[in-house]
């Protein structure tokens, strides 16, 4: 109780002087990194949902948080669908206000939750994005092995292929986490980790780029990151997304290619070859199993195949 009336007593002294909707924002998302230990993206992604829904408040007349109702974040959702918000953004913000007013209730700042029986739109799943085998092989042959760049780029795709790991895992890599001797690499993500194993493909293609080609790159012998830009800077998103591309285009591939496509044609590609879910669950690093089933309903044709090959009365 005692600490409750602090509490009150901060934010009254707060208010006088800063806008409050946005000292409350902001102690929301100390509480997500401290406590939740979320990611920055998702720190960034809650932060941005929560001031536009704040800026339709106000353009209301609304200026603290304790006088929003369910009526007014009804009036929200209903904005964003007539505006033609993609249904997944919509459904992002709502979970973002579920979030957000249950933290202030908890916290004594509100004493009903206004996003209690806030129900998302439906929103309808794409299968992601895959390419064949054939076509796997094709990007992995691009890369000129006669140059620097070249050599790098290959150890780059053959790792992204070879582990199904995120674009964020690879570009964030170490030189500690990759054990070439043994064949495995260890990822990092909100203070987890996991191992994943390599294949000789990619064992050979890290193995030439760190003693043929990384120290052309690297002058700086403080800097660890697996992987840089020509400068010697750890690599961005972006710069890699331009690589890609590059060698999409050259490898004569038409679709929509993003970095997340290698993972995904990773996970296929494992369970059309036998593996267990469970494994590549693991190796994905996905917390729910339901993320990785997604990838099942991609093997339709072998199963198929399967079926017509073993069962009696086909």
């Amino acid at each position: 109780m005692i600490r409750l009336e602090i509490q009150t007593a901060k934010r009254r002294r707060r208010s006088e002087k800063y806008d409050t909707m946005e000292i409350e924002i902001r102690e929301f998302i100390t509480y997500l990194h401290n406590i939740k230990k979320t990611s920055a993206n998702t720190e960034v992604s809650y932060q941005r949902d929560l001031k536009k829904m704040t800026e339709f408040l106000k353009e209301r007349g609304i200026k603290n948080f304790k006088d929003v109702k369910e009526l007014e974040l009804e009036g929200y959702i209903s904005y964003m669908e007539r505006e033609k918000f993609a249904s997944s953004s919509i459904s992002r913000s709502v979970a973002s206000m579920r979030a957000f007013f249950q933290y202030l209730w908890k916290e004594g700042v509100i004493t009903k939750d206004p996003a209690e029986n806030l129900k998302p739109p439906k929103v309808e799943k794409k299968a992601p994005e895959i390419l064949s085998i054939e076509e796997v092989d094709k990007l992995l042959q691009q890369p000129k092995l006669d140059t620097p760049k070249g050599i790098r780029d290959a150890a780059m795709l053959e790792l992204l292929y070879a582990t199904g790991m995120r674009v964020s895992e690879m570009l964030h890599l170490q030189i500690a986490d990759v054990n070439l001797q043994f064949g495995y690499v260890i990822c990092h993500e909100n203070a987890k980790e996991r191992i994943i194993p390599i294949g000789i493909p990619c064992k050979k293609a890290m193995e030439r780029y760190l003693q043929t080609t990384r120290a052309v790159f690297v002058k700086n012998n403080e800097e660890t990151a697996m992987f840089t830009n020509c400068s010697g800077k750890a690599m961005s998103r972006q710069g890699f997304w331009k690589v890609l591309k590059g060698y999409a285009d050259d490898a004569g591939i038409q679709r929509d290619i993003t970095p997340h496509t290698l993972r995904h044609s990773f996970a296929v590609h494992m369970l059309q070859n036998g593996a267990d879910i469970r494994s590549v669950q693991e190796m994905l690093g996905h917390s729910d199993i339901s993320t990785t089933q997604v990838y099942l309903g991609m093997n339709v044709n072998k199963m198929r195949d399967v079926y017509m090959k073993t069962h009696p009365r086909h």
